[in-house]
């Protein structure tokens, strides 16, 4: 193996052993010492693999949006499946991952938002980026479902999907606050009445 081979390969470590750090605690409250122990890196390398921690957040976020749509192109590319049936199983996928056993599967849009926002705009703008890219996804699913009839409501596909992803979004958040598993079941509600009556 290379040494830029080895750099990228230690670069990824960090990345992921983080991931569940911050899914849990937060970009702000987990520090430099705690990622690289999680990583088993040494203390003092950070800056070898990261310019700044905005650096590594960015580059987190990257990682994350691109294992995520890899995840929902998966998905789409399912045959067999109504698009209902994919919209259906998106929606209980997310339910699964937000359980507390799934550390590195927690959504990192509704965990870092409202933080990373407002304290750096490359990492607002590659979170703005994800979530379109989701949506686009979504939307693709929703027109399918629209053509094979699954789908019955006649509005605009990516009307629809960014509903349907907001729904979700926000169905989250309201769990996180309350601790009780009911936003998800209001949200498959509400999802079923955006897209179907």
């Amino acid at each position: 193996m290379t040494v830029a081979e080895k750099h990228e390969q230690a670069r990824r470590r960090i990345l992921e052993s983080a991931r569940p750090l911050i899914g849990l605690r937060g970009f702000s409250a987990v520090g430099l010492s705690q990622i690289l122990e999680a990583a088993g890196i040494p203390k003092g390398s950070f800056y070898h693999y990261f310019e700044s921690k905005e650096h590594f957040g960015a580059a987190l976020l990257e990682l994350y949006n691109e294992q995520y749509l890899v995840k929902l192109e998966a998905l789409i590319a399912q045959t067999g499946r109504t698009g209902f049936e994919k919209l259906s199983l998106y929606c209980q996928c997310w339910v699964d991952a937000q359980q507390d056993g799934c550390l590195n599967e927690k959504c990192l849009v509704v965990k870092l938002a409202a933080e990373v926002s407002d304290l750096s705009e490359r990492m607002r703008l590659i979170l703005a980026e994800g979530t379109t890219r989701i949506v686009d996804c979504l939307a693709r699913i929703v027109e399918e479902g629209q053509k094979d009839g699954s789908i019955t409501k006649a509005l605009p596909a990516r009307y629809l999907a960014s509903s349907v992803y907001q729904t979700w979004l926000g169905a989250t958040l309201l769990v996180k606050v309350t601790h009780q598993q009911a936003p998800f079941e209001e949200a498959f509600e509400a999802t079923r009445h955006l897209v179907t009556v």
